[in-house]
């Protein structure tokens, strides 16, 4: 009997996760059959697709709400495909709302849970974990501080370190003249690269704004701004939402723009991380809907909201949140530390410990071997 495997993301990062789990998980047995909800990626990986994180891209509470309908209709097709395939494992990645939502019902199904890359409990407060401990079989966490955040109230958990490190160490990168000549861009300019964000409700509150920012630090300073997104965001969207037209819109040399650009504008996320593995200047933009920010406001429990500053332990990195993602504000805040050298260089020797706190190369590889082997405890037990 073949082996098979549900595998949920919702989000793009999710995706980037999942398809390099995918990858090492055939690697070890290429008769795999896996399941679920993903990205492109995830797809070219070898996973069948049920549902696309395109469809699943709901930010907050109140657009979760208006989606319950449809999310029911989702959830419903996934656990008759399960029974269908006789699926007993399900790897959870992230997207916490629908995914701790999905664990009760697959439950009851008597399908094992495991959760890569842990929902912020940290974040949105701790009373989330009796809910997981019920849940959750096993806890796979990319930061340290995790681990004993769920060791500590009886959830089975394994630290692999993050993904992002061997994904970032296996990119073939472009040299500087390469990359400048195949988007035409003048060697005489420093980038600017936003980041604005991997769903299309937070481009439309992100991006409008900080593209008018962007356009006057590009004619201040000498930049060229780049715009990375996700594939999933078409270009004729972000054209769409201003009236700026000298920008470059990149969807795949994103990493490419983070080695060599001077100063970023970046969506609070994984983007974050990324920008700080590179040790690139930025200040962190997020907007979310005003309910979900009144509920969030009362929930978190953090000092920042962006994953560098936290991973760090200390605010590296400027954060403007919701009223304060105005282009005057991103302006001033960025020309602050454009003209200020000092700034600058502190930010980036602040950001030199940031690889070096999410762990050792082969975090994929240490989840797909986890992974497999608690799938193997499974057709044991049959």
């Amino acid at each position: 009997m073949k082996n098979k495997l549900l595998i949920i993301a919702g989000e793009d990062s999710g995706d980037m996760h999942g398809s390099a789990l995918i990858n090492e998980l055939k690697l070890i047995d290429n008769t795999l059959e896996i399941f679920g909800i993903g990205g492109d990626r995830m797809i070219a990986s070898g996973m069948t697709a049920l549902y696309h994180i395109k469809d699943m891209s709901f930010l907050g509470f109140a657009e979760v709400v208006k989606h319950i309908p449809f999310i029911k209709r989702v959830q419903n097709s996934l656990l008759t495909k399960v029974k269908e395939e006789n699926i007993k494992e399900a790897v959870l990645i992230d997207y916490p709302g629908f995914n701790l939502s999905l664990s009760k019902k697959l439950k009851k199904l008597g399908v094992k849970i495991i959760y890569y890359i842990s929902p912020q409990i940290w974040a949105w407060g701790k009373n989330r974990i009796h809910k997981i401990k019920k849940l959750v079989d096993l806890m796979i966490v990319v930061f340290p501080f995790e681990k004993n955040l769920y060791k500590n109230a009886g959830v089975k958990v394994e630290y692999i370190g993050h993904p992002l490190i061997d994904r970032i160490n296996s990119y073939q990168f472009l040299s500087k003249q390469d990359l400048f000549s195949k988007y035409s861009i003048d060697d005489s300019k420093e980038i600017l690269l936003i980041m604005p964000g991997s769903r299309k409700q937070e481009i439309l509150k992100i991006f409008p704004e900080t593209i008018k920012a962007a356009k006057k630090l590009s004619d201040e300073f000498n930049f060229q701004t780049v715009v990375a997104c996700s594939q999933n965001i078409d270009e004729s969207l972000l054209r769409s939402l201003t009236k700026v037209k000298d920008f470059i819109v990149t969807t795949d040399n994103t990493y490419d723009f983070l080695k060599y650009a001077k100063f970023g504008i970046i969506k609070s996320g994984t983007s974050t991380l990324e920008a700080g593995i590179f040790k690139i200047p930025f200040i962190v933009v997020y907007v979310t809907n005003f309910l979900t920010y009144l509920i969030g406001k009362t929930i978190i429990k953090l000092e920042s909201i962006a994953l560098v500053n936290i991973v760090a332990g200390e605010k590296i990195v400027d954060e403007l949140i919701q009223n304060n993602v105005k282009s005057a504000k991103i302006y001033e805040t960025c020309k602050t530390i454009l003209t200020n050298k000092n700034k600058m260089t502190t930010i980036k020797n602040k950001l030199e410990k940031i690889k070096s706190l999410l762990g050792n190369p082969g975090a994929s590889q240490r989840a797909a071997a986890l992974i497999y082997n608690e799938l193997n405890e499974v057709r044991k037990t049959q």
